[in-house]
C-alpha cells in the first residue's frame, strides 16, 4: 500500500528510531533510499509500518554513504545526551556525539541539503565553539547553516517540547529556504486528545477527567536504558502530570476499567498521540521498549513543517532550470 503523497525528493536518515522524522519527511515529499538505526525495536517498528523502507539496522560509524551519493537530503535525530541538561552536556567529549558522523556522511553524499534534530541544550553558551564547528565544516562543504529553536506546540502537537533544529542549504539555494512560521493556534488540551482512548474501556470518570486535563503536556522523555520500566519523567513532569490528572510514575497497557477511582496512567498510544504520531502508527515491543521509542521521537508534525520548506527550496533549482 502506497502510504506516502508523490515524492518530489530522496533522503538518507540517520538515527531514525520510530519514525517521527521519517514520516514527516515522507509527509513532506521525501521518500527514503535509507534509514539508518541501531535499536533492534525501532527497526522491527519502521519496517512495521513501511515494509519497503530500506531500514539498515546498525550503527551509523559503520554506514558507508558513498552508495548513496547525489541523494537530495541527510537528515536525523542525533543522540541528546551529549547536550542535554539532564546529563553532564559533554559535547564532543561524550561517546555519544553523531554529529561528526552526520558531518561525514554530507561529504560522503554531497546531499542539497541537511536536517537534523536535537535538545534546546545544543544552544547553551557552553556550545558555542562546538556549533561554530560544524558550521565552519558544512561551510566548508558548500552549505549555508542555521540552527533554529522551534516549540512542538506551535505546530498543533499538545506539548511544548522544545527542539533545536540544523539546517544546512547548499549556497545555490539558500535563498530560497525559509523557516516554517508556527500555525497561529492552539494544539488540543490532554484532556481533548485523549479522551476517546481514556473512554475506550467505559471509564465513567472520563468526561470529569477530560475537564480537567485542560492544558498541553509536560515534554515527554525517552525511557533510559539505565532504568527499569518507562515513566513520564522526573519529579517536576510527574507534578505537571498530575495537575493533569495523570499518575506519570508508569504506563498502563490499556484504558481504565468502568469502576476505576483515582488518577489513571497513560497507555503507549496516548504517548504516540500526544507525541504527533498518527493512530495507525503502530509501535513495536512492550510498554518499556515502545516508550522509549515515542519519547525520543521527534514529532512528525514539525518534521513535516520544517521539511515542507526545505523541499521548496530544492524545488526553486527546478523551476528556475525549466524557466
Amino acid at each position: 500500500m502506497n502510504h506516502a503523497p508523490a515524492t518530489r525528493f530522496t533522503s538518507i536518515e540517520i538515527c531514525a528510531g520510530a519514525g517521527g522524522q521519517a514520516l514527516g519527511l515522507e509527509r513532506g515529499g521525501f521518500g527514503h533510499s535509507a534509514l539508518v538505526e541501531i535499536e533492534p525495536p525501532a527497526c522491527k517498528t519502521l519496517r512495521l509500518n513501511r515494509p519497503d523502507w530500506n531500514v539498515i539496522e546498525g550503527d551509523v560509524k559503520a554506514f558507508d554513504g558513498r552508495a548513496y551519493k547525489g541523494v537530495d537530503l541527510v537528515a536525523g535525530g542525533v543522540p541528546c545526551p551529549p547536550f542535554s541538561k539532564a546529563g553532564k552536556q559533554l559535547g564532543a567529549e561524550d561517546e555519544r556525539d553523531l554529529f561528526p558522523e552526520a558531518v561525514r556522511l554530507v561529504d560522503e553524499i554531497r546531499p542539497q541539503a541537511v536536517m537534523l534534530e536535537n535538545v534546546r541544550g545544543l544552544l547553551d553558551a557552553v556550545f558555542v565553539d562546538y556549533r561554530e564547528k560544524v558550521e565552519k565544516q558544512l561551510k566548508k562543504l558548500g552549505y549555508v547553516p542555521g540552527w533554529r529553536l522551534h516549540n512542538a506546540s506551535d505546530y498543533g502537537v499538545s506539548q511544548l517540547r522544545p527542539r533545536v533544529i540544523f539546517v544546512g542549504i547548499r549556497k545555490d539555494l539558500a535563498d530560497h529556504f525559509h523557516w516554517p512560521d508556527p500555525l497561529g493556534t492552539e494544539p488540543p488540551t490532554v484532556g481533548a486528545l485523549l479522551h476517546d482512548l481514556m473512554a475506550a474501556r467505559g471509564w465513567r470518570g472520563a468526561d470529569r477527567w477530560r475537564e480537567q486535563a485542560a492544558a498541553i503536556a509536560p515534554t515527554l522523555v525517552g525511557g533510559s536504558k539505565k532504568h527499569g520500566g518507562p515513566d513520564l519523567g522526573p519529579t517536576r513532569a510527574k507534578r505537571a502530570w498530575a495537575a493533569l490528572g495523570v499518575d506519570g510514575m508508569g504506563l498502563w497497557d490499556e484504558a481504565p476499567p468502568p469502576d476505576f477511582v483515582g488518577m489513571p496512567r497513560l497507555t503507549p498510544r496516548m504517548t504516540a498521540r500526544i507525541q504527533g504520531f498518527p493512530d495507525d502508527w503502530q509501535i513495536f515491543g512492550r510498554k518499556t521498549a515502545a516508550y522509549r521509542q515515542i519519547g525520543n521521537a521527534f514529532p512528525p508534525p514539525v518534521a513535516t513543517a520544517v521539511a515542507r520548506q526545505i523541499a521548496t527550496a530544492l524545488a526553486a533549482k527546478r523551476i528556475f532550470k525549466v524557466a
